[in-house]
Formats: C-alpha cells, sequence, structure tokens
C-alpha cells in the first residue's frame, strides 16, 4: 500500500463526509474557518501592537478594557435596531463591521484616540457575532446531538486559528512584516466568511420587541454568563499582557502559544462537545470552575514561587489551558436550549446574556486595573480565582426544569 493511495484514501473519505453534510452547515463551518483564521491572527499580534505602537502603561492597557467591552453592554440595543435582519444575515453584517474596524485599527491607527475609535467599532461587530454564533449553530443541530455540532464547528474554527496564529509566527520570524499588512490580510480573510454567510439560507428575522426578553426561568443562565463574563475578561486582558510586559515575550511567542493551543484544540473541543452530550453541562462546567482556580493560583503566583525560567513554562501552561478551557463556553449554550421555554428565545435569551455579562466585565476591567496598580497583577489572577470559586457553587445548582410558559419579567 503506497503512500498515495493511503493519502488518496484519506482524502476520498474527508471529501465525502463534507459532501455529505447539509448544505447551510457547510456552508457555516467555512463562514466560522475563515472567520477564525482571522481571529487567530487579531489575537497574536493585538497586545504587541499596543506595547509597541503606543508604549502603553500596565494601567493604560486595563483601562482600554472600559471602552472596548461597553459594546457588549449595548449590543441588545443594537440587535434590536437591526430587528429586520435575521440571524444569518446579521452574523454577515457583524463580521463585515469587524473587518472595518480590523482594518482600520491597521491602516488609520494614527495615534492612541484614532486607534480607540477604531476598537470600538471592532468590538461593536464582535459582540454583535459572538451570542449568534452558538444560535446559528444550534439551529443546525440535531435534537440530543448540540454538543456534538458545537464541537465540531469549535473544531474546525479551532484548525484554522492555528493557521492564523501560525501565519504571523512565520511572517514576523522570517519575512519581518510589520503590523499593518497583517491587519490588512486579517481583514481579507474576515470579509471571505461574510461570502459564505450571504450564501446560507435565510431564516425567519425576530421582532423588536422579542429581542428584550428577560424571564425569571434563565436567572441561572444569566448569573453563569456574569460569572464567564468576569473571568473572561480577566484572562483576556491581563494573561497576555502578563506575557508581553511582566515577562517580555514577543509577538512570535505570543501567536505560537496560540498555536499550540489550537493544535491540542482540534481534538479536545469536538471531544467537548460530545461530553457535553454524554455527561451533561453541570459536569462539564463544574470541572472547569474546579480547573479555574488552579490555572488562576498558578497564572498569578507562579513568579513568586518558582524560579524564572520555570515560572514562564509554568504561565505558558496555564496561557494554553485556559485558551482550550474557554470552549466550555459552548455548555452554557446547550444549557439554554435545554431549558429554554420556546425555540425563539434561545438566540435573544444569549444575546441579552452577554448585555448582562458586560455591565459586570466592564467593571470588573476597571476595578483589576487598579488592583494590578496599587496590589500586583497577582491579585487580579486572585480574584480570578474566587470568581472560579463562585462560578463552581453556582453549577451545582443546574436543574433541567419541565417546560412551561412563564410571563416575562
Amino acid at each position: 500500500m503506497t503512500p498515495c493511495f493511503i493519502i488518496g484514501f484519506f482524502l476520498r473519505l474527508i471529501t465525502n463526509k463534507f459532501l455529505s453534510l447539509p448544505k447551510d452547515f457547510l456552508l457555516f463551518l467555512w463562514a466560522i474557518a475563515f472567520f477564525s483564521f482571522s481571529q487567530g491572527i487579531f489575537d497574536s499580534v493585538f497586545n504587541n501592537f499596543l506595547s509597541e505602537s503606543f508604549r502603553l502603561t500596565d494601567f493604560q492597557r486595563s483601562m482600554l478594557e472600559v471602552p472596548r467591552e461597553i459594546p457588549g453592554f449595548l449590543v441588545i440595543f443594537v440587535s434590536a435596531l437591526l430587528f429586520f435582519l435575521c440571524s444569518r444575515r446579521l452574523a454577515a453584517f457583524a463580521i463585515i463591521i469587524i473587518a472595518c474596524g480590523s482594518l482600520c485599527i491597521g491602516l488609520f491607527s494614527v495615534n492612541f484616540a484614532s486607534m480607540l475609535v477604531f476598537l470600538f467599532l471592532f468590538s461593536v461587530g464582535q459582540h454583535l457575532f459572538l451570542p449568534l454564533n452558538s444560535s446559528i449553530g444550534m439551529e443546525l443541530a440535531q435534537e440530543g446531538r448540540t454538543g456534538k455540532r458545537l464541537g465540531q464547528l469549535n473544531g474546525m474554527g479551532n484548525i484554522f486559528a492555528i493557521l492564523g496564529s501560525f501565519f504571523v509566527v512565520i511572517v514576523f520570524h522570517f519575512f519581518k512584516l510589520g503590523f499593518r499588512p497583517v491587519f490588512i490580510i486579517g481583514s481579507i480573510g474576515f470579509l471571505i466568511s461574510v461570502i459564505f454567510m450571504f450564501l446560507m439560507t435565510p431564516n425567519k428575522p425576530t421582532r423588536a420587541k422579542d429581542r428584550f426578553i428577560l424571564r425569571k426561568e434563565y436567572r441561572l443562565f444569566y448569573w453563569l454568563n456574569i460569572l464567564y463574563g468576569t473571568r473572561k475578561q480577566i484572562f483576556i486582558t491581563f494573561a497576555p499582557w502578563v506575557l508581553v510586559r511582566i515577562f517580555s515575550q514577543k509577538t512570535q511567542t505570543v501567536a505560537l502559544l496560540l498555536t499550540i493551543a489550537g493544535i491540542i484544540g482540534i481534538a479536545f473541543k469536538p471531544f467537548l462537545g460530545r461530553a457535553i452530550d454524554k455527561y451533561g453541562e453541570k459536569r462539564i462546567l463544574g470541572a472547569e470552575a474546579l480547573l479555574l482556580i488552579i490555572v488562576c493560583t498558578c497564572y498569578g503566583f507562579s513568579k513568586m514561587i518558582f524560579p524564572q525560567e520555570i515560572a514562564l513554562l509554568v504561565i505558558y501552561s496555564c496561557f494554553i489551558a485556559d485558551n482550550l478551557l474557554m470552549s466550555v463556553g459552548m455548555a452554557r449554550a446547550t444549557y439554554l436550549k435545554k431549558i429554554a421555554l420556546r425555540p425563539e428565545d434561545i438566540s435573544q435569551t444569549l444575546t441579552m446574556g452577554v448585555t448582562i455579562d458586560h455591565i459586570f466585565s466592564i467593571s470588573i476591567a476597571a476595578a483589576s486595573a487598579m488592583i494590578w496598580k496599587f496590589a500586583g497583577f497577582q491579585y487580579v489572577f486572585l480574584l480570578g480565582g474566587l470568581i472560579a470559586m463562585v462560578n463552581f457553587f453556582s453549577v451545582l445548582k443546574i436543574r433541567i426544569p419541565p417546560k412551561s410558559i412563564s410571563p416575562i419579567i
């Protein structure tokens, strides 16, 4: 059996597998792929771009998260204004905004103030797309296999995020490209994603008044979203900044770590999706919370406990682990689907969850900036560990109640 025969066999197997998928799912899969490629590029360069272009202090970088996260609070209102767009067209529109923001950050950030405006634009699109990503994925899933479907989407996105991160490693290490052409390439990837989104069959738009759904049955979901938002804020903002400023790591190092996390995620994310279906959201979210307590403790205090070289390896491991654990967010989405009183509640409640969690994530960003400045970065991650502990005990309250319509509150 020759190597060519083996390669041909696997190529035919993969091709047949792809051709057997429903058209809209296949289009969404490729939309997620190109979106993730560009997001991988953006995540790999953004913190070093800030550090090298504007020479931000630790406090300035921390406070930057306040205007960056305001669009997350506004997302429910922006979504309501665009009520005439169905979820798939709204997702395409959101990615167009992301592409414009990314391109403007790379080409027209002549000073810090202009960069803030373009970052706000990028963030509006990003927060619009965030809940739609999960809701569209669940629309395309068979009953009882929601976790598997989201795992497949995350796995595909993960592969292309690896390519995006690895692309940054190559162009910075071997070709010495600057930030500008990298942002341009990332924006092109976002626009290709838009094409695939527009090729999908449109679904029914939601009325504007139905965007503002707040039910008492979903209160645990809202609370879990708040805890996730505050924990996510700490790691998205401060984890890469610790690498860049405390441990003086270069752009290609951050990109390489994201690449490694992505490679592991190729197997981890589909496995996680199947595990959610098999073991349930309660066990998966509980395990995530316990692991996060360990990750936060190590990230905050390894520099004080270990020699520099070992501490750096611990930080690398924590950075990779946290990137993988971000995928557990799909368990919150599948939990909502199981407790949803009506199918049309899902997309709107996911969006409302983003708005609610950003009320607190904006606050935690400002508070963490003050903690970093006056106490040290270690205590920012101590706060993250305490949030993870509260999250663990909150997850224990998860129940799947019998479905019954209640009045909107």
